[in-house]
């Protein structure tokens, strides 16, 4: 009696392709903003805007390593002020880690930490002219230039040079700062149109500058 042979099926291994998860372009700018103004705003916006960003984080510091803190008021104000001035900007966010960590910030530390926590954003570095020039005193700053694109942002009078590569952005030239404001302040001048209308009814509401 003749056998009937039986095939096995011939299992074939499935080629499966894990779909490539998309990149997010972020902006991230640091800073004491003692207070935050109309410049750090129209900044952001604009490089975000250039630049095609998904979003801009404000990352206020503790102590800034860079300046002299014996000026900057305390965090919670700062952070206050910052929470009223983005607040109705969809794009932009902020991130209190170097706030929590306490002491002085350093860039280098920031990155990495965000980068273990979003894994798939890219970060765009956003200084101002002034601080372009800076980069070569920052900490771990090669290794820093590795993690980070650096955007340049022009400020009126300012050249600056720098071996590292840098997206330079024009901007509406506005020559403001932090400084200014808080001399305007303890002066008793206006700062309309300088700060967001909340954080002027802010810094008048408790007073803050006026020692300056």
């Amino acid at each position: 009696m003749k056998q009937t042979e039986v095939k096995t099926p011939v299992q074939t291994r499935v080629q499966v392709q894990t779909p490539k998860l998309s990149r997010h372009p972020v902006g991230i700018m640091g800073g004491t903003f003692n207070p935050v103004h109309l410049g750090h705003l129209i900044m952001a916006d604009q490089v975000m805007a250039q630049l095609n960003l998904d979003k801009v984080v404000f990352v206020p510091d503790a102590e800034p390593p860079h300046q002299d803190h014996k000026s900057t008021i305390d965090a919670k104000d700062r952070v206050a002020m910052l929470e009223l001035a983005i607040q109705d900007h969809p794009r932009f966010e902020l991130d209190l880690l170097e706030i929590a960590r306490g002491g002085k910030s350093y860039t280098y530390d920031t990155i990495v930490e965000l980068k273990k926590r979003h894994p798939l954003s890219d970060y765009y570095l956003i200084l101002g002219a002034d601080m372009i020039d800076y980069l070569p005193t920052w900490h771990r700053i090669d290794e820093l230039a590795k993690l980070v694109t650096f955007v340049g942002v022009k400020r009126p009078g300012i050249e600056a040079k720098t071996t590292y590569p840098v997206i330079w952005v024009d901007t509406p030239e506005i020559a403001l700062s932090s400084t200014k404001i808080r001399e305007l302040v303890a002066r008793h001048c206006s700062i309309d149109y300088l700060v967001p209308p909340k954080v002027k009814q802010y810094i008048h509401e408790k007073g803050l500058y006026l020692n300056d």
